[in-house]
């Protein structure tokens, strides 16, 4: 590091560590920290002065110096770990010369402290410090106390000086993870089983995704960074288990937005002898509980507007939704569909047909209106390749996405168990990517082979889990409720 490009501030904590470590100092691991602040708050904040001091709670914690105050003979600080905050004493009687040294301590800095509780004159519940020890120097200061860390950029880049600063940012993670808690409580409770499948795979699957391509050198090898994990998944129910889900990173070479990121946290589970509607209470009742776990109420409001997730969620047919929208007679026939997109120019690619052409006008018309939560049913045949038909119309498949908001929260069907139908429709995306769509998908001889094994009848689901955080936390970019997002 270039002495030289230092601000005063950070000159000035690299001389105190010079300092420091002349005298000893080497960041210490051997404190053992006995007491969490949030519990010695919850368990003794109530208590009258009198009370606490009845009592002579001993404590020995430890955490980072958030907030400094000097006076004399005397120092007060609030230190904070990740359950909680609390103030300290320091005082010239319990620590004599040391005080001296305390003094010096900057914000940032961790130290484990010793003592007893007891209530000040403001009546504020208070560690009055009898043993101090510095356990990390810090060296770079915090964001400015009263403003906290406002700048987007480096909210995102520097995710760690957020945390440390913005307790509302630590609080939305810890609400992260109590979502994925209540996901993972209903299916287990359902009788699921959580599975964990590969992340690497010779041939990408499951989704209609561009992968990104890797290399494994000992083997010599071309792999690709999972899309989705709905082959392998479906490769369990053909080997004999009936309810399997897996929590799992998806990786897809993709546009960066508001809603996408490169690599992303998705939900998936399979059921066999599962039935679409009963599918389609289970999500409902998942979505809902997932709110439920970070709010008071399924009344709530997303991006300034109201939402009601209270009621039964609505089916609808996504031909009928189209129709409505564009306000069309009959939308029955392929002429009908391409002579809408022409009528509503409509971008078409040569390889396209006429399923693909009804799912971009829904895309482009149709799906950003769909605020309360839509069940849209019937996808086209040629834009579900992993679904089973439907028995009454087989242009069109047991298929459904659930939709919240104007976004796509979940996507479900019918599998499609028949090797003979799936080979070609296999092989039917190979052709559009040779046609030049990249996001087809390749063919798969392994998955072929266990379908002529024999799959049950199953339903299978996938639940975009940042978006379902960011709807139950009120948040517009996928990249709040992302550790530590991709960014250009």
């Amino acid at each position: 590091m270039d002495i030289k490009e230092l601000t005063k501030v950070q000159k000035d904590r690299e001389d105190k560590l010079k300092k420091l470590r002349s005298e000893g100092f080497n960041f210490p691991n051997d404190f053992e920290k006995k007491d969490q602040i949030g519990d010695l708050v919850e368990s003794y904040g109530s208590l009258t002065k009198d009370k606490l001091a009845s009592k002579k709670v001993a404590v020995k914690t430890a955490g980072r110096i958030i907030l400094k105050r000097v006076m004399g003979n005397a120092a007060f600080m609030t230190f904070e770990d990740s359950t909680g905050r609390i103030q300290t004493y320091f005082s010239k009687d319990n620590l004599a010369k040391e005080l001296d040294s305390v003094k010096e301590l900057d914000m940032g800095d961790i130290i484990g402290v010793e003592g007893s509780l007891f209530r000040t004159k403001t009546d504020e519940l208070t560690i009055e410090v009898k043993k101090i020890r510095l356990l990390t120097k810090s060296l770079k200061p915090m964001p400015e106390k009263h403003k906290g860390l406002t700048d987007i950029e480096t909210i995102y880049r520097q995710r760690y000086v957020d945390l440390m600063s913005n307790p509302d940012s630590r609080e939305l993670f810890i609400k992260r993870n109590k979502i994925i808690q209540s996901m993972r409580k209903n299916l287990e409770e359902a009788g699921f089983l959580e599975v964990e499948t590969p992340m690497m795979h010779p041939i990408p699957g499951g989704a209609n995704a561009k992968p990104f391509e890797t290399h494994h050198n000992a083997l010599d090898k071309q792999l690709f960074l999972r899309v989705a994990p709905e082959l392998y998944l479906k490769r369990l129910l053909v080997g004999g288990y009936e309810k399997v889900f897996e929590i799992n990173r998806n990786f897809r070479n993709e546009g960066i937005s508001t809603i996408h990121n490169p690599e992303f946290t998705m939900l998936e589970f399979y059921e066999a002898y599962g039935e679409l509607g009963r599918t389609a209470k289970l999500i409902q009742k998942l979505v809902q509980d997932s709110v439920l776990a970070v709010n008071d109420s399924l009344n709530i409001s997303y991006e300034d507007k109201p939402l009601n997730l209270k009621e039964d969620f609505k089916i609808v047919a996504l031909k009928d939704l189209v129709k409505e929208k564009l306000g069309l007679p009959s939308l029955d026939t392929k002429d009908e569909i391409f002579s809408a997109a022409k009528e509503n120019k409509l971008k078409l690619h040569k390889s396209w047909g006429w399923g693909k052409v009804l799912l971009e006008l829904f895309e482009a018309f149709v799906e950003k209106d769909l605020w309360e939560p839509t069940f849209v049913k019937d996808y086209p045949y040629e834009v579900s390749p992993l679904s089973r038909r439907k028995d009454d119309n087989d242009d069109y498949t047991d298929r459904m996405e659930l939709f919240i908001a104007g976004r796509e929260f979940s996507n479900f069907f019918c599998e499609l168990n028949d090797p003979h139908d799936q080979e070609q429709r296999f092989t039917d995306q190979v052709e559009q990517k040779k046609a030049g769509d990249s996001e087809a998908m390749f063919f798969d001889d392994d998955y072929i082979n266990a379908l002529q094994h024999g799959m049950p009848p199953a339903v299978g689901v996938g639940i975009g889990i940042d978006r379902l955080i960011m709807l139950a936390t009120d948040r517009r970019s996928i990249r709040d409720v992302v550790f530590f997002p991709t960014l250009k």
